[in-house]
């Protein structure tokens, strides 16, 4: 990450950045108390997030302030110490509130850290200690969200780039389609006591990516249509300096993508194709090919899913919303790299010309695939998509999706699930995601699936194949049959239907909604190929 954060301050950083310190001046005491105001001038305006680390195995320990924190508890003649000793030291996901210790601000969260010198956990797969601070971070400045403090300012904890992450993610909330009246008011977050101006920076460029993702992904579909969503995705990445071409049904007859053609045809909303174009580095360079599953709603098609099956699939485009978001944070950070992202957008409904179960359909490279159930319209988009991909000559291609609900039954909402043919690719992506702490878990591309979807008399390839129950093992047999149209070179499947949504509890930084995730993985995945090759 060291080349990269060079990267980004020779991009970025063309003024001095001067933390925010505070000088108590007064002849007659060296820590003058605060002067009471006016009741009318009192403004509850500025918070301070500041941490403290606790022994949880010592339930005598009375915690340890982070080197922050007693820096201002020295401004503030040790008020602060004094006054958490009348309470038990906040723990890992507490806080303690406490007001009016200084003139500067109205409000101080002290929030518990857990244990000091936290770090790689080998069993857990996930760096504990930036994943124990996004944590801290998001749970004190939502604590003064809701006292409704303008501005936050949350200290570095250590690491600059995961306190603006957990903040960042943990005050952002969809709430566009209510009266603003009742609106909760989003404060401005800014970094204290800290001159790592760079990491915070480029911490609030994978939050923002992510809310992005969250903000598409919770639209309701009947605003989120394939034609809605590629003007949102016009509209947020023309501004970053990305080209967005879009396709329009026309052009897909033309180039004979008929799978992705059969999934869109029950809908009345026209099929949509995405094309995004990043180029950081030089244009001969080969691009990395991003491509993200777009189906707006999935209702199942004539094969139409349960009542309770369809509540959160308006989030079934997560795939592309993941790929538009990552895109931009690519081109906010300037990354020296070329990506050609492709989104297939469309809906799968039951109308009078959808898809049935037992048609047969060709892809774009001539393969015939038969339709065992119309629920599996991601897969057909996905199909078309990367036999499309070849044209670009690509470095490696990644696509993601919602793919099966045999990842929540498998992972739950713990990690995304990943294939891929390039065991490079997929240590890149394992380093990734121990640095976001949205971890991904590999799961096998074996001739056994391959077997399973594509040895058949009739036809090339089905949709579910053979293998028992049509559910057995689906998400493996997912990834067999997107191979089945992988041009020659390395390649990497996300399936991200388990971390779809979020309960707010598995990651107390996310509110109850859409996830957004894994956004921050991909940027930091297609970081670390760029420091590498650096």
């Amino acid at each position: 990450m060291l080349i990269l954060r060079g990267l980004f301050k020779n991009a970025f950083l063309r003024r001095v950045y001067t933390p925010i310190r505070r000088n108590y001046s007064d002849e007659s005491s060296p820590c003058p108390k605060p002067q009471p105001e006016s009741p009318c001038k009192v403004l509850r305006s500025k918070g301070l997030v500041l941490g403290l680390y606790t022994n949880p195995d010592d339930k005598f320990d009375i915690g340890a302030l982070t080197p922050t924190g007693l820096r201002y508890d020295a401004m503030v003649c040790n008020r602060l110490t004094d006054l958490l000793k009348y309470s038990p030291p906040p723990r890992q996901g507490e806080l303690r509130l406490f007001y009016n210790i200084d003139p500067e601000f109205n409000m101080v969260a002290v929030v518990g850290l857990g244990r000091a010198c936290q770090g790689y956990d080998v069993f857990e797969q996930m760096d504990e200690g930036k994943e124990s601070i996004r944590l801290a971070s998001a749970l004190g400045s939502r604590a003064l969200q809701k006292m409704r403090m303008q501005r936050v300012y949350v200290e570095s904890f250590g690491h600059a780039e995961s306190a603006a992450e957990g903040c960042a993610l943990g005050v952002w909330l969809y709430q566009e389609k209510k009266a603003k009246k009742h609106q909760i008011y989003i404060p401005t977050i800014e970094l204290y006591d800290d001159c790592d101006w760079t990491g915070w920076q480029i911490g609030l460029q994978k939050a923002a990516a992510q809310n992005l993702a969250r903000q598409l992904m919770d639209c309701p579909a009947n605003m989120m249509t394939p034609t809605t969503f590629a003007q949102n995705a016009v509209e947020v990445l023309c501004k970053s300096g990305i080209n967005v071409e879009v396709k329009v049904r026309g052009w897909a007859e033309t180039q004979k993508m008929n799978a992705f053609l059969a999934a869109a045809q029950g809908s009345c909303e026209p099929p949509i194709f995405l094309e995004l174009s990043y180029y950081g580095a030089c244009k001969d360079e080969r691009p990395v090919v991003l491509i993200g599953k777009g189906i707006t709603y999935n209702s199942g098609g004539i094969c139409l899913k349960e009542p309770n099956k369809q509540r959160y699939m308006r989030g079934d485009m997560a795939g592309a919303a993941c790929v538009v978001a990552a895109c931009r944070a690519i081109a906010g950070l300037q990354l020296p790299i070329n990506i050609r992202a492709l989104i297939p957008l469309c809906e799968n409904m039951p109308g009078c010309a959808a898809m049935r179960p037992g048609d047969i359909v060709k892809a774009m490279n001539g393969k015939s695939i038969k339709i065992e159930s119309t629920e599996a319209a991601g897969r057909l988009c996905l199909a078309d998509a990367l036999v499309y991909a070849q044209n670009f000559w690509p470095r490696f291609i990644v696509d993601i999706g919602t793919m099966t609900n045999d990842m929540k039954h498998a992972l739950g909402a713990s990690a995304c699930g990943v294939w891929s043919n390039s065991e490079a690719l997929w240590e890149y992506m394992l380093a990734a995601s121990m640095h976001t702490g949205d971890r991904v878990w590999r799961f096998p591309l074996w001739d056994h699936f391959t077997k399973l979807i594509a040895d058949h008399d009739a036809v090339d390839t089905k949709t579910f194949g053979r293998g028992g129950k049509p559910r057995c093992g689906e998400n493996n047999k997912v990834a067999a049959f997107l191979n089945e149209f992988v041009p020659c070179g390395d390649w990497l499947h996300i399936d991200s239907y388990g971390v779809m949504f979020s309960n707010g509890e598995d990651y107390s930084y996310l509110r109850r909604g859409m996830s957004g995730r894994p956004t921050r993985t991909l940027v930091e995945f297609l970081s670390q190929l760029v420091c590498h090759r650096e």
